[in-house]
């Protein structure tokens, strides 16, 4: 094989191989979902749209999940005092996963004023995949206890998923659905972290511009070292 045949040879396979490390990162995405609560309150009902963000945080065997509301939703006819509001919620699955996520959080840690609307805590639970696959995570009931009444809110517009994340169960679990590429998806290796969207991505991305370069170093190498040899003939 010619030089030039070698060389466009080597260039080629590191950009295969650039390629072939990237479309192996695992996909997490996630993305900040209005969800419109109707909510069924002990003096009647009432509504209102709260944006929905949920992360999740790989930790051992299961993900750490977090619940978070941008807007308050319900309210109160009379001031909540410190701690005399917990919340509660469940979350959706969807994809290789079904059923729901029971996520919690604290108290009120200051009072709430009257006819205001009701900011929750951010609410967290543990997700422990049976299967390995994509698996989806949807706002779905939220529960306020308050001075011995229950509110309970429920989607009424049918939100799509704040979270999709491609999950690894212990032990490689069956894998359910298809697999991509990229976000916080497909089973990656038992020792990565698995995060919100980006750094999943971030990581994997470095590697593959890691290999390119490496590549073009090399073909760079060879191409001096051909003219090095052709100016000693």
């Amino acid at each position: 094989m010619s030089y030039r045949k070698r060389t466009a040879a080597l260039a080629s396979a590191t950009a295969l191989a650039g390629s072939a490390v990237l479309m192996a990162a695992p996909v997490a995405r996630a993305e900040v979902v209005d969800v419109n609560y109707q909510c069924k309150t002990p003096i009647g009902d009432k509504s209102a749209v709260s944006p929905i963000d949920i992360k999740g945080v790989r930790g051992g065997n299961g993900y750490r999940i977090t619940m978070s509301w941008q807007k308050g939703v319900s309210s109160s006819p009379v001031e909540l005092g410190k701690g005399a509001m917990t919340p509660s919620a469940t979350i959706a699955l969807g994809g290789a996963d079904s059923g729901t996520l029971s996520v919690t959080g604290p108290a009120n840690d200051a009072a709430i004023p009257a006819n205001t609307p009701i900011k929750i805590s951010d609410l967290s639970g543990t997700y422990t995949p049976k299967k390995s696959g994509e698996v989806t995570f949807t706002a779905a009931v939220l529960t306020i206890k308050a001075l011995g009444t229950t509110t309970t809110c429920t989607p009424t517009n049918d939100p799509g998923p704040s979270l999709t994340l491609d999950v690894e169960a212990a032990g490689g679990g069956a894998t359910t659905g298809a697999a991509q590429g990229g976000g916080s998806r497909p089973g990656t290796g038992a020792g990565l972290p698995r995060t919100g969207p980006e750094d999943s991505a971030v990581a994997l991305g470095t590697l593959g511009g890691t290999v390119l370069l490496a590549g073009a170093a090399g073909a760079l190498w060879l191409t001096r070292r051909h003219q090095g040899a052709r100016a000693g003939r």
